[in-house]
């Protein structure tokens, strides 16, 4: 049976160079993320602000934490002192929570939007229309204390390679056309798209981040 250390490592080199892997560390024990941090690992991703905040307190502190699930806005105060990145960003309201909470903390937090990719209706997320509504709101500049790094999307959760890299690239075609409104409050570039079933074709197709948890702790 590999180990932790040796399916980061195997991943990391399929997707060598510009994307980086995220450890989605959501329903492990501490001991494994432990081990996952002893390994040399620093970057986990959870999907529930309670678990991560607990994970928090218990392990060392120079962890990179990416928030990467549908997140409440009444959830936003528990993380805002230290969450790294949020990728799941699907509204104007939760962006303004966020900013609330950065400045209560004196931060600047850096988010994603969630863009609605996949062919099936269980996936949370933005439309095209309603990301540029985002950029284009003059309310944004406003908001001081978050800035939009880039673009979050889940592909279709399908066996056809050619509709997930469709999907994957039209993220990356949108990203493309959103640098247009980089600014003091947008800078496009960060891509979060690929987890443990589709993570080589985003790679391929251009993702800086993939969350990645089955394909290095095994199935739940």
């Amino acid at each position: 049976m590999t180990s932790i250390a040796q399916n980061i490592q195997r991943i990391e080199q399929e997707i060598n160079g510009s994307t980086r892997l995220i450890a989605v560390t959501k329903t492990k024990p501490l001991s494994v993320l432990q081990e996952t941090y002893d390994s040399g690992f620093r970057r986990f991703g959870e999907n529930k602000v309670q678990e991560m905040s607990e994970k928090y307190d218990s392990l060392p502190k120079d962890i990179e934490w990416h928030m990467i699930g549908h997140l409440q806005s009444n959830k936003v105060k528990y993380m805002a002192p230290f969450v790294s990145l949020i990728h799941s960003v699907d509204s104007f309201k939760l962006l303004k929570e966020i900013n609330k909470e950065a400045k209560k903390n004196n931060r600047v937090i850096e988010c994603l939007l969630q863009i609605f990719i996949a062919q099936e209706e269980t996936k949370f997320g933005l439309s095209d229309e309603e990301a540029v509504e985002i950029l284009e709101s003059p309310e944004l500049a406003l908001l001081t204390n978050i800035k939009i790094v880039g673009l979050m999307g889940m592909a279709s959760n399908t066996e056809d390679d050619d509709q997930i890299r469709q999907e994957f690239r039209h993220l990356k075609s949108l990203f493309e056309s959103f640098k247009k409104y980089e600014n003091e409050r947008v800078s496009m570039r960060e891509i979060s798209m690929g987890m443990s079933g589709d993570y080589a074709i985003a790679a391929e197709e251009g993702s800086t981040f993939v969350r990645v948890g089955s394909a290095i702790f095994g199935s739940r």
